[in-house]
């Protein structure tokens, strides 16, 4: 007997897809078994079919892009040096330095 999923990500469910379109099965059927697991937050039937195109045209990444326009975040440990250094030389301005994920 199936046991729902208490915790889960989108990232998650796309990657469920992933394997099963790499095992040959229709995205109708990924939809149908998918939500065994999800219930009522599992990816919709067009959801599927869109990420089932996705990694059917060589995009192997599970997450989606970020919207057109928006800035990425990058931390890394140049970036903060950089940011430090900024801020001894004006200590008028105060900053909070995220922890990397």
């Amino acid at each position: 007997m199936a046991v729902r999923l208490a915790t889960f990500t989108k990232e998650e469910q796309n990657s469920v897809i992933r394997f099963l379109r790499s095992e040959g099965v229709k995205p109708i059927e990924i939809n149908r078994r998918m939500k065994v697991q999800y219930g009522d937050a599992c990816l919709s039937l067009q959801q599927v079919y869109e990420w089932t195109g996705k990694f059917m045209n060589s995009i192997s990444s599970v997450t989606d892009s970020p919207p057109p326009g928006q800035a990425r975040r990058v931390v890394t440990p140049v970036a903060i040096a950089a940011l430090e250094a900024i801020v001894q030389e004006n200590r008028h301005v105060g900053v909070l330095i995220p922890e990397a994920v």
